[in-house]
């Protein structure tokens, strides 16, 4: 139901507010306290006095925002004007919070509302008991959502009759308007904080090609666990897909789904990527107690059941020959498990076992192998991710399976041959064995983070790639994905501070080898607080809000922002006929040579490329000629280049 109540102008009048009160109450799915009644009576009657002299409109009580789990207090249409108001019964201020929360309504309805695309949409925060108004401006933004309008009840008539003058239209099919389709597309933290509350997947996701895609590729993966469950057999999926394109959220839809009450299987979304667990994690237990209001330590353990990290599984059944609880397994980004050398090595250095001689992936299937009946192991794999050194790629799956595991079943994506994924002769030699299944419905090809732009990824490709041409080309089908260049690391942080509206989220992110952006004020070496950097609020020094502390790789690889700052520094530099690799070590920096080594180099700036959903500025230094480690001729290749690539400046070039 999108909303719990809705009207005409007719039948909101002839309606007593008494029976308004039971239709809200009817499909409140809880138990509705006292104070939420006097609230929702408080409301009809401010908007009955308010919509008195409007002649026409239609009315919606607790209007669903389904991309946030929540419900907007009223949305009423006049002509072709939204209002989406949120009441703060009792209160007479208007608080920083309730003008983020509204206007985070109105611009999901804009951007993710199909029937609103089209509309001038305005916000308005009512304290029920303000008794003025605040800064009544009537400017419109470029995609035509308003500021937050400030409002005591008694001006809320007012305003919105000058709005709806200024907004007439014929008869407005309000039918049509509620039926029209809602495409979310929400973050990481969002998706995964829904689907631990149970709410479904299609509550969340957008219905066009990129979810649809996204709906086969469960399909299908559920199709194999259950092959593997009635048949007794044992069978991996790996699951390809282009950065942002909804393979975490797969994997979390396929956990939460096969961990239901009624169902008596338990899966878990393994992940190495300990950041992202750490965020996932955290924003989990706030939202728990949120809506449990139970103890933090209680949360914690019932959080950590269902997303663990995979090295902490590891060590679990490195000490145990007992067989999971868990049937189904979901490993996030499989390419980076550690390779056979880096597995030992840490093995021996930092838990003193000296017999462990396997990869990562040929350990994890042999632990999984212990089920005396079935299991499923769901593989993630996501192209051109490897950024760290003894990461094994998905060729060490491959060869773990081919060599000690010849009973299991094998369905990969139909794209697992891409470059992208850097298979060796072996591995695509055993794609053509007969216990392989290929299908398309594994491979999510577009991508879903960012909203504005499902070309990005091919753009940033372009650019990774040296190929300037190309991503020009690519960039001129940006139509509403801002990325600017500037030189200047303020005009930067002005641009992503004017760019954010309601709770949008802003970073700085660079390669963790951009060590002399230290001259810049940006310490690379200076670990963040990954839970506290995307999830604290503006008012804490430690989040991306607060534009001094800078993400690399490592802490943004998975996890998503709004807007992003990407600080370029001279470890990939482009001298007029492709990228050059450079380390800076010690005083100076040095040629890379390493296929490996480069290989991550050109994945770190891919990942920080790709972290924005809405936009991005990218800011490249001026260098310094009094430092040689800074000298200008790094930095002005690479400002000419991405120039080339089609990029805007913002504000003066020569500067």
């Amino acid at each position: 139901m999108r909303a719990y109540y809705s009207a005409d102008r007719e039948r909101f009048y002839a309606d007593t507010p008494s029976h308004i009160l039971g239709e809200m109450t009817r499909h409140h799915h809880f138990d509705v306290e006292a104070g939420q009644k006097q609230a929702w009576l408080k409301q009809v009657a401010v908007l009955r006095a308010a919509l008195s002299g409007m002649p026409a409109f239609t009315l919606y009580f607790e209007f669903a925002i389904p991309r946030m789990g929540k419900r907007a207090d009223a949305v009423v249409i006049i002509g072709k004007a939204i209002f989406v108001l949120e009441f703060k019964e009792g209160q007479s201020r208007f608080e920083a919070a309730g003008l983020e929360q509204v206007e985070d309504y109105a611009l999901d309805l804009k951007n993710f509302h199909e029937g609103s695309h089209d509309l001038a949409i305005f916000p308005i925060l009512v304290p029920t008991e303000a008794r003025q108004s605040h800064d009544v401006q009537f400017e419109l933004a470029f995609d035509h959502v308003a500021r937050p309008f400030q409002l005591c009840p008694q001006d809320l008539g007012p305003v919105m009759q000058r709005i709806a003058a200024d907004n007439v239209a014929p008869a407005f099919d309000a039918t049509a308007w509620e039926a029209s389709g809602y495409r979310p597309t929400p973050t990481i933290i969002q998706a995964a904080t829904a689907l631990y509350a149970r709410h479904n997947v299609a509550d969340i996701t957008r219905s066009d090609a990129g979810a649809i895609n996204l709906t086969r590729t469960e399909a299908a993966v559920s199709q194999a666990i259950e092959t593997s469950r009635v048949k007794g057999e044992k069978a991996i999926c790996f699951i390809t897909g282009v950065p942002g394109a909804g393979k975490t959220l797969a994997g979390l839809n396929i956990a939460t789904r096969r961990s239901a009450d009624d169902n008596d299987e338990h899966a878990t979304f393994l992940s190495g990527n300990g950041p992202l667990v750490d965020v996932l994690r955290e924003a989990l237990v706030r939202d728990h107690r949120a809506r449990t209001g139970g103890q933090r330590s209680a949360a914690e353990r019932h959080v950590r059941a269902f997303i663990q990290n995979i090295h902490h599984f590891r060590d679990e059944y490195v000490h145990s020959s007992a067989a999971p609880s868990d049937h189904v397994v979901i490993f996030d980004e499989a390419q980076r498990a550690w390779n056979q050398r880096k597995a030992a090595a840490f093995m021996r250095q930092k838990r003193g076992l000296t017999d462990f001689d396997v990869s990562e992936p040929e350990f994890l299937l042999g632990v999984m192998d212990r089920h005396p009946d079935w299991c499923t192991i769901i593989c993630l794999i996501g192209g051109g991710q490897e950024i760290n050194d003894g990461e094994a790629g998905l060729s060490e799956w491959m060869a773990a399976l081919s060599a000690r595991f010849p009973h299991w079943r094998v369905h990969t994506s139909d794209r697992i041959d891409h470059p992208d994924y850097d298979l060796n002769q072996e591995a695509q030699r055993f794609l053509a064995a007969p216990r392989v299944s290929l299908s398309p419905d594994l491979h999510l090809g577009v991508s879903m983070r960012s909203f504005r732009a499902e070309t990005l990824s091919g753009f940033i490709s372009h650019v990774v790639d040296g190929d300037g041409d190309a991503a020009r080309a690519a960039h001129a089908a940006l139509d509403r994905y801002p990325i600017v260049l500037t030189r200047d690391l303020d005009k930067a942080r002005a641009w992503l501070k004017a760019q954010a509206r309601g709770s949008e989220r802003y970073g700085l992110v660079a390669s963790s080898g951009a060590l002399r952006l230290k001259a810049e004020g940006l310490n690379v070496k200076a670990a963040i607080e990954p839970p506290k950097w995307f999830l604290n609020g503006r008012e804490d020094v430690r989040s991306s809000f607060y534009l001094e502390d800078v993400a690399s790789e490592f802490d943004v690889q998975g996890l998503e922002l709004d807007w992003t700052c990407v600080c370029w520094d001279a470890d990939m530099r482009h001298d007029g006929g492709g990228w050059r690799p450079y380390k800076f070590k010690g005083t100076q920096w040095q040629t890379v040579n390493n296929r490996f080594v480069r290989l991550y180099l050109k994945n770190a700036y891919r990942v920080v490329l790709t972290r924005a959903r809405q936009g991005m500025v990218i800011f490249v230094p001026h260098g310094d000629d009094g430092d040689p480690t800074r000298c200008p001729d790094f930095y002005d290749g690479i400002f000419a280049f991405l120039r080339r690539c089609g990029l805007p400046v913002l504000g003066d070039p020569d500067r």
